[in-house]
């Protein structure tokens, strides 16, 4: 009896401590690719933000969040042209970095323009990420993508 007894209670604990472990995924990435011709596409890399959260700018001063960053992975088949664009994001100055930040609310799509090489691509690479609400602030988290060009 002792036994079935101690087995309900350690179940019990766990069940609450699972259910106070949420994890939480703020941005959900989605990627897609269009070919402007036979020697060019555009990448597009999508974050959906969920309100209350922000996802910083590429561009954050020293002493701020962690800024977005694209790193894209070398490739025989295609070659980046410029930088990633990213859309106007919202500036204010936020209390706990004591600076201006830029960031982004809802939603940001970013674009990269790619010279073609081959025939078959596909573009590989990872984003960093920060994202931060009115109370806490998330870890960096990094997402790895590969978008084929059609």
């Amino acid at each position: 009896m002792k036994k079935n007894l101690f087995i309900l209670l350690v179940f019990m604990a766990l069940a609450g401590f699972s259910a106070h472990a949420q994890i939480l995924e703020p941005v959900k990435w989605s990627y897609a690719a269009k070919k402007l011709n036979a020697k060019e596409a555009i990448v597009y890399l999508k974050a959906t933000i969920q309100p209350g959260w922000h996802l910083y700018s590429q561009y954050v001063k020293d002493g701020g969040p962690v800024a977005t960053k694209f790193t894209f992975s070398s490739s025989k088949t295609y070659s980046l042209a410029g930088k990633t664009v990213e859309p106007k994001p919202i500036t204010k100055n936020e209390p706990v970095f004591s600076m201006d930040v830029s960031f982004f609310e809802r939603s940001a799509i970013f674009q990269q323009k790619v010279k073609l090489v081959g025939k078959s691509v596909v573009v590989k690479g990872k984003v960093e990420f920060m994202v931060c609400d009115d109370k806490q602030c998330l870890p960096p988290s990094e997402v790895e993508f590969s978008i084929a060009v059609k």
